[in-house]
């Protein structure tokens, strides 16, 4: 009989549901403290799971109480928000997306799985994969974009560098794939809304990045907050039961959103939480987070036949064998009892911290080649963004801190020598007193940086914005600096697009830094004096107007598509149809001309490869990485197809007048789609190839392939 059949064997109900039960956890001058609980609930068995407990001393204390004071001595699964680095702040993920660099993209997962090894933590709420269009929702700052393509590398990369090879590894870190699914769905961008999507939708847009979480072995998955179609994703057997457990075969701990169970009676599809418990407990959730459901009311649902033991010991045997996995049964004090940098590489924490931030800040605009600035000259740094510590970090910052942050005041005067700096006004306050000393500051300046954007908080959870342009006084202070007709270098920060279409033409260039983590400073440096050229391309498309949300590059063709000498076709008559920058926009210091596109096999099989091969030249005056994008276009299919769909990418550094060739592979099976059934299918014909810098199509490459079946 293995550990995990005795185990089972030998718990009571109550310690079953203590294994179901995950609560928050907090901390005293006295110790641990266990979120209305005393470490009597471990003894007992009443909690075999906690989030938010870092730091060896800790977890080894409250893992002691469990493996040597409980009955059956089960050790406790530790689990912690590590979004975007653990003590090293990392830039935000959707700035990391900005870096296509699935590299890149593992190595910063792997650092932060082994700072929460080296405190303590066995298990991390992310990669979250919630493609995500509507750049009001808040939580797009999470995300990897607009495109599911790119959303389905960055699940695999994260999924790498946070688990490794194998879970029991000494550093590796079981990942959570969240929110199945849909979540960045919301209705009109509003945190906690339902969900209504296609099913067509669902399946092509929303369900593949979770599909390869499976595929890349994640341990867990959250299911969202949201409901449905009708059925909060919490209780939606369709998709967690029959489609994520039966077809996807996905065999780990599925994790509720906090409190979301309890939170299925305002959903209003439970009269009490007993009936809560058991809807979840039959969708196949076996950790509910923290509302006590599952401990206090599973005994009531069982006497009611609302559940049945069989039910609540599979959900059981997973919450163990996770354990098991994690190394958790035989070595539970080995998680932060000893440093073990050596296992990220013996590399410095920060300095991939600063490269990751170098590597995600998209140059949106640059004119008159207005960076890098040049030598001697005087520098003012003008904003409320310019010396902002704890924003620089963006939301869910985890264990970071604020004061390891290092601003723009502090990394650009190390650059540049002296640089006069005024705040202006708030980030998002009404008090415009200091608009005039700003404007004398910079009125001594050769050229002005100016930084502007939302403060922290308003990115993230529960941080929906209808008006999602500057907030409070800033574009009153942007106004008046550029009213002073010098070079004007505006550095924004936010951790979504901002809607300033007027900003753009007046700039003399506009850097979007997103929240670029604790090396923000140093970062944006590099970067304004031209020791880094800026290689970040938009992993959202970039909108002129918030009333173009959702947006998104790989439309649907319409019947009546824009033509602005017919009136009846498709545009808004107060706004252009087209972003401000399209999706994998981003310029550098170099300026590249793509040529010679070419394919290996311009008719191909079902099981062939073909290979995608450009030419690029760098005919600019600096070195330089570009970025080059393959996408396809079904031209005539049983079922209409976007009009572009990411399908790779790739991306080369040049010295100046120098060219290479880029080669995509493209796999006959990445064109595959569903039919009319909703099943996957792979379709004869022919598709074009299309090959560029970003999504507008009027600049790419095109040539044809025929699929023949």
């Amino acid at each position: 009989m293995s550990r995990i059949d005795t185990l089972l064997a030998k718990m009571t109900l109550r310690e079953k549901l203590g294994q179901l039960n995950m609560v928050a956890s907090g901390y005293a001058v006295t110790g641990p403290l266990l979120g209305g609980d005393s470490p009597d609930a471990i003894r007992s068995g009443d909690i075999g799971n906690l989030l938010n407990m870092v730091g060896p001393e800790h977890v080894n204390e409250v893992q002691r109480i469990a493996v040597e004071e409980s009955r059956l001595g089960i050790p406790l699964l530790l689990g912690f928000d590590i979004i975007h680095g653990h003590k090293t702040a990392f830039p935000v993920p959707l700035a990391e997306a900005a870096m296509f660099d699935p590299v890149a993209w593992a190595r910063t997962a792997r650092v932060a799985a082994v700072e929460a090894w080296n405190d303590g933590v066995a298990l991390t709420f992310a990669p979250m994969l919630d493609v995500s269009r509507d750049f009001r929702w808040g939580r797009i700052i999470e995300s990897a974009g607009e495109d599911p393509w790119l959303n389905q590398q960055m699940a695999t990369a994260k999924i790498k560098g946070f688990q490794g090879s194998d879970l029991s590894t000494v550093g590796s870190l079981a990942a959570t794939a969240k929110h199945f699914c849909a979540y960045g769905a919301v209705l009109a961008g509003r945190e906690y809304a339902s969900v209504d999507v296609s099913e067509r939708s669902l399946h092509e847009i929303y369900l593949p990045p979770f599909e390869a979480a499976v595929q890349a072995g994640v341990a867990a998955i959250m299911p969202a907050f949201t409901s449905f179609d009708g059925i909060p994703m919490t209780v939606h057997e369709p998709l967690l039961k029959d489609y994520l457990r039966g077809k996807l075969g996905f065999d780990g701990v599925i994790i509720s959103d906090y409190n979301a169970v309890a939170e299925l009676l305002h959903h209003g599809v439970a009269a009490d939480l007993a009936e809560a418990a058991a809807l979840a407990i039959r969708a196949g959730v076996d950790i509910d987070m923290v509302s006590n459901a599952y401990r206090n009311h599973l005994p009531e649902a069982l006497s009611r036949g609302l559940v049945t033991m069989d039910e609540i010991d599979a959900c059981v045997r997973r919450v163990l064998v996770l354990k098991e996995r994690l190394g958790l049964f035989d070595a539970p004090y080995r998680r932060g009892a000893a440093p073990l940098a050596a296992l990220a590489g013996k590399i410095d924490h920060h300095e991939v911290a600063r490269d990751a931030a170098r590597k995600s800040c998209v140059l949106l605009t640059n004119y008159n080649d207005a960076l890098p600035l040049a030598a001697h000259e005087r520098v003012a740094l003008i904003g409320p963004l310019a010396e902002a510590q704890a924003d620089m970090r963006g939301p869910w910052g985890g264990a970071s801190v604020a004061e390891d942050s290092i601003t723009v005041l502090k990394g650009l005067s190390e650059a540049v020598g002296s640089v006069s700096h005024a705040a202006g006004v708030s980030i998002d306050g009404n008090d415009t007193s200091g608009i005039a000393a700003a404007v004398e500051t910079a009125r001594g300046a050769d050229t002005i940086v100016l930084c502007l954007g939302e403060s922290a908080p308003m990115s993230g959870e529960a941080a929906s914005r209808a008006h999602p342009d500057l907030p409070g006084k800033q574009r009153e202070l942007a106004e008046a600096i550029l009213a002073l007709d010098k070079k004007v270098i505006v550095v924004l920060f936010a951790g979504r697009p901002l809607a300033v279409p007027w900003l753009f033409p007046k700039a003399s260039a506009v850097l979007m830094a997103w929240f670029p983590g604790e090396q923000a400073g140093p970062a944006l440096a590099d970067l304004l004096t031209g020791k880094v050229s800026p290689s970040g391309r938009l992993p959202v498309s970039w909108p002129n107007a918030v009333g173009q949300a959702p947006l998104f590059y790989s439309q649907y063709p319409s019947g009546r598509p824009f033509n602005p000498n017919d009136h009846y076709t498709s545009k808004y008559i107060d706004a252009p149809n087209a972003p401000d920058f399209p999706f994998g926009h981003g310029l550098t210091y170099g300026e590249f001309a793509l040529s010679r596109l070419a394919v290996s096999k311009p008719v191909f099989g079902p099981t062939d490869t073909i290979e995608v091969t450009v030419t690029v030249t760098n005919t600019g005056k600096a070195k330089a990485e570009e970025t080059v994008f393959l996408f396809t276009h079904d031209l005539v299919a049983s079922v209409s197809r976007p009009l572009l769909e990411l399908k790779g990418f790739s991306r080369i550094t040049l010295d100046p007048g120098s060219s290479g060739t880029v080669t995509i592979p493209l796999p006959a099976q990445d064109l595959t789609f569903h039919g009319k059934d909703l099943k996957p299918m792979l379709e004869a014909g022919d598709f074009e190839i299309k090959v560029g810098s970003s999504a507008r199509r009027s600049q790419m490459l095109n040539t044809r392939v025929k699929l023949k079946l």
